[in-house]
């Protein structure tokens, strides 16, 4: 008989702060994978156990985070998950883990559909190794009129047979898709999606309010009726302002209904808040508006994130990044951002709002997504042992993802 090791167990001290947790003086403590323990220190002592854990101290000011969660990423230190290259897309993974981004989806871009089916079936391997969450497609079933950094010379209307391709490459591991509402086709596409355990998620739209009102009452409905055990009944809305008309007195479009919808709790609305894509005034409002529970944050980074300015690429496009803004270089549309989700919930702070609401929705809204709502996004016994530790201007000194050290600033 071969001997197994007991998991290893350590405890971290300072304030533990998660969605529906904020304690000033707590303890966390991790046994293998998973969190043992996380409340007030002098209720661990009490724990049966707990002088087996090894007790690290940390400085004073030091706070205790989930892992952060983005559900819109295309890559980072050069890597482009468009691309399939499994080299470039493991460098990108790592150094997204090592920022404090420990769990998302790799987002697709529209492109050649070869060129998606073939990204997709590498992303699937690294989604079943657990090295993601799984995989976004953005596009190809989007508004020419709205495509950004999309390439219209691949856009379509939806096609059910592509789409199983695309399910089938993912091998499983296709999570969220998103759509243009307004489009021939779009009804049975929810209903395709959904049914294959997919999300969806509009955006990339010029449709107008009574159109994206009813296409999310129908996603809605068709997640709620899916009765899969953790699936979200609510759809979302890719970076919304982004890639849609904007908001008009007399011509509301999308985002009025979005924001209406958002504020009822009945979809979950993306918000790319890194300074660039939205005015830090547009967030808060947000925020104000429609509640932390209904915002999920995101990056929607591409390959120059970690990096410095120059030319990068996202799918088949040319970008060019000056001064941390990621454009096409051939008409200068935004092509994504380069801050990391850290970076993102530090500026979503910096522009008024409170950490403890920003956290949710760089944590537990996403992770609701995900169908992950009792995996992580929150510091509680038998979580994920996924943690960020800050210091008190939330600046990242330690990563731990699965239990295991991944970043440490004093490494």
């Amino acid at each position: 008989m071969t001997a197994t090791s007991a998991p290893h167990r350590y405890a971290l001290t300072g304030r533990l702060l998660s969605p529906g947790l904020d304690i000033d003086r707590g303890i966390i403590a991790v046994e293998g994978h998973r969190i043992a323990f996380a409340g007030d220190e002098h209720e661990f002592s009490f724990v049966d156990g707990a002088a087996e854990f090894e007790l690290r101290e940390s400085p004073e000011g030091t706070i205790i985070i989930p892992g952060l969660i983005d559900l819109h990423c295309h890559g980072a230190a050069g890597g482009d998950f468009p691309s399939g290259d499994p080299i470039a897309i493991q460098r990108a993974i790592e150094h997204l883990h090592r920022s404090g981004t420990t769990t998302f989806l790799a987002s697709l871009v529209t492109a050649n559909r070869a060129d998606m089916l073939g990204a997709a079936t590498v992303l699937a391997e690294f989604a079943q190794r657990g090295d993601i969450a799984g995989i976004h497609s953005e596009g190809p079933f989007l508004s020419t009129a709205r495509c950004g950094a999309q390439d219209p010379a691949f856009l379509s209307n939806p096609d059910a047979d592509f789409v199983d391709e695309l399910i089938n490459a993912s091998a499983g591991q296709l999570r969220t898709m998103t759509y243009a509402p307004e489009l021939e086709g779009s009804d049975a596409l929810l209903e395709q999606l959904v049914s294959q355990g997919v999300v969806p998620s509009l955006g990339h739209t010029d449709a107008d309010a009574p159109t994206t009102t009813a296409s999310l009452d129908l996603a809605r409905e068709e997640l709620a009726s899916a009765g899969v055990d953790g699936f979200t009944e609510r759809p979302t809305v890719t970076h919304l302002f982004n890639g849609m008309p904007s908001l008009h007195h007399r011509a509301p479009g999308p985002v009025a209904a979005c924001l209406e919808l958002a504020a009822a709790g009945k979809i979950i609305v993306e918000l790319v808040a890194d300074g660039v894509h939205l005015d830090p005034v547009t967030v808060r409002t947000v925020f104000n508006l429609v509640g932390a529970e209904s915002i999920a944050l995101v990056t929607d980074s591409m390959a120059a994130t970690g990096l410095a300015d120059g030319d990068y690429t996202l799918g088949p496009a040319d970008v060019t990044v000056s001064g941390g803004e990621a454009r096409l270089s051939s008409n200068g549309s935004l092509a994504g951002g380069t801050a990391s989700m850290l970076e993102v919930l530090r500026a979503v702070v910096d522009s008024g709002v409170d950490l403890r609401d920003a956290l949710i929705s760089a944590t537990k809204v996403p992770a609701s997504v995900l169908g992950l709502i009792d995996e992580a996004g929150e510091l509680h016994q038998g979580f994920v042992a996924d943690l960020l530790v800050l210091d008190h201007k939330l600046a990242l000194q330690q990563v731990i993802r699965n239990g295991e050290n991944i970043f440490n600033i004093s490494a």
